[in-house]
């Protein structure tokens, strides 16, 4: 492989690299949407939530003088737990009214298989470092864009689960907006996806120059 095409596919790695951590960190965090209540004006506090793909944090915060509830970074009463369908244990019935399960498990299974072709495409490329393997960077590239994927119908799942609990009529929520968790989630989609079929392309042999001149014949890359 030449130089110029070694350092492309560095970079692309590296961009690769940073769409893995913020894949991890949407995964294993719960800040991917922020719920507000319906407010009562002789209220003094509300009652917001954030989830993600495992738990819902409530948080008990006072209203300020628009009576909004929020933002969930004030100081305030905080309470977390596992979706009740991933822990059976749980005594609160909340989390059955606030949650879909079926879009709470599906989104989790699919993220979980987004990371396993993560792990699938991390061995390929540290098996390609040695001599003359440079072909599993290919199958790496594909596994990267496939966890891209997975990324991508996790946040769509998601999406349509926070759509179903505002809509519902068994939820006391109202209002919604997505936050920093969902972000990450975006972000890991387009560097994974992006990255995964950049490295395909910086890793296909040369094609031949000329009409005349086959694959066969072009110069070995090394």
């Amino acid at each position: 492989m030449s130089q110029t095409k070694t350092l492309k596919v560095r970079l692309t790695l590296f961009c690769i690299l940073a769409g893995i951590v913020l894949a991890m960190t949407a995964v294993v965090t719960d800040h991917w949407a922020v719920l507000s209540p319906h407010m009562e004006h002789h209220n003094t506090t509300c009652e917001a939530a954030h989830f993600g793909l495992w738990r819902i944090c409530t948080k008990r915060i006072p209203m300020d003088d628009s009576k909004t509830c929020g933002p969930i970074t004030l100081p305030g009463e905080k309470n977390c737990s596992y979706f009740r369908h991933f822990n059976p244990g749980e005594s609160s019935e909340i989390f059955e009214f606030t949650t879909q399960k079926e879009y709470s498990i599906s989104a989790a299974a699919i993220a979980i298989f987004s990371l396993g072709f993560v792990i699938l495409g991390s061995l390929c490329v540290l098996l390609s470092f040695g001599k003359k393997r440079d072909y599993l960077l290919r199958p790496a590239s594909m596994f990267y864009a496939f966890a891209g994927l997975c990324i991508l119908v996790s946040v769509e799942v998601m999406r349509q689960s926070v759509k179903r609990m505002i809509d519902s009529e068994d939820t006391v929520w109202i209002e919604y907006y997505y936050s920093w968790s969902f972000a990450c989630a975006c972000a890991a989609f387009v560097l994974l996806f992006l990255g995964g079929l950049a490295l395909l392309l910086f890793s296909l042999p040369r094609m031949p120059r000329n009409p005349w001149e086959s694959c066969m014949d072009a110069e070995p890359e090394h």
